[in-house]
């Protein structure tokens, strides 16, 4: 069964890297750029098709992770042809370049609007009260703000991790450790201004008490002490409207998310083993999606926007680097060696895909 998800996670991939050609494809149509192939997957040609008007071949391929679009003159400057990709003006080209990019982001806002819309995903709504443990809430209510402190998975700060932190601050535990027992309700921690939108109007705020209990481990048998706050929660699902004016900001969460990430894989505050490539993005694609289809959803607007961030890093053979070259030879009006820059893109293609294979191996050895 496993085997079915893996084959959706490759699809999924298929389709985000074939959305990416297609940005360059459409920017260099309208730009009038000459086209000579448009492939999805690289390998030998599974199934192919030229266009008798205008010469553009389009291929299905056998390995699917990848594919291209294939400009006239790409790579080498063809000072005969008026039509080839290194003839074109920079501002043109750079149009071409970031086309990939746009079209990734663009598929991160829409399906960001859809995962909102469909099984939300960071803001909690509560969903079930517990009379033992009383609070202020209500059910419908949805928790915004927490002393001061926006909810929000990229900007602000994850709920779960949040509400973690203070019940670590209550301190129970240990004080159960040293005591013997529970202190008494006039001890007991407060978190203060909660904020929650209630039937769809801001509440005024209000505080709520941490409840310590005793409870029996069922692995160990022994007692530990539990922190509750008398709710359970739900992921708080956006209706049309609502989605479609945080869609954008969801989808430049996902980018801050990942542009993060790699700030602290850079600076050694995460483990390279942390990291997955295409091996260990489609294991855990496919793990996850067994358990339920609902992170399809969520890995979906993560991957445009990570697609989208990766290839704009200035680093040879990513879009980001022929936007670099480009720019520099606009700058400098006067055309960079291709030789030597083809050259550069061919030694960070060999590097980058490297990379892609030790980060594999780190992540499943290690």
């Amino acid at each position: 069964m496993i085997a079915l998800y893996i084959l959706l996670a490759i699809v999924v991939l298929l389709f985000m890297i074939t959305v990416h050609e297609l940005g360059h494809y459409i920017a260099g149509k309208i730009l009038k750029f000459k086209i000579n192939e448009f492939s999805i997957g690289f390998g030998p040609a599974i199934f192919s098709r030229t266009n008798k008007k205008n010469g553009e071949k389009f291929s299905l391929r056998i390995f699917p992770l990848g594919g291209y679009c294939a400009f006239d003159g790409e790579d080498e400057a063809t000072e005969n042809s008026p039509t080839a990709f290194s003839n074109q003006k920079p501002w043109k080209r750079i149009i071409v370049l970031l086309g990939g990019v746009t079209m990734n982001f663009l598929t991160a806002v829409i399906f960001s609007w859809i995962l909102l819309c469909t099984i939300g995903y960071d803001i909690p709504q509560v969903s079930k009260l517990n009379t033992e443990f009383p609070n202020q809430f209500q059910v419908g209510d949805v928790i915004t703000e927490i002393d001061g402190q926006k909810i929000d998975f990229a900007f602000g700060k994850n709920y779960v991790e949040l509400l973690d932190s203070y019940k670590e601050k209550a301190g129970y535990e240990k004080y159960y450790k040293d005591n013997g027992e529970l202190p008494d309700s006039s001890n007991y921690y407060v978190i203060h201004n909660v904020v929650v939108e209630r039937n769809g109007k801001k509440a005024d705020p209000f505080d709520i008490t941490i409840y310590p209990k005793i409870e029996v481990d069922e692995k160990t048998g022994e007692n530990v002490v539990k922190s509750y706050i008398g709710i359970e929660t739900k992921a708080y699902v956006f209706n049309a409207w609502e989605g479609f004016c945080r869609m954008f900001q969801m989808a430049f969460g996902f980018a801050w998310v990942v542009l993060k990430s790699l700030w602290m894989l850079i600076t050694f505050q995460m483990p390279i083993k942390s990291m997955t490539g295409t091996i260990g993005t489609i294991t855990t694609m496919a793990t996850l999606a067994s358990k339920s289809m609902s992170y399809m959803l969520i890995f979906i607007p993560l991957i445009a926007a990570n697609l989208a961030v990766f290839n704009l890093l200035p680093i040879p053979a990513l879009d980001g680097a022929h936007v670099m070259f480009t720019t520099i030879e606009w700058i400098r009006r006067k055309p960079i060696n291709k030789k030597v820059e083809n050259t550069i893109h061919f030694v960070g293609l060999i590097v980058l895909l490297l990379f892609v294979v030790v980060v594999d191996i780190l992540h499943f050895v290690l």
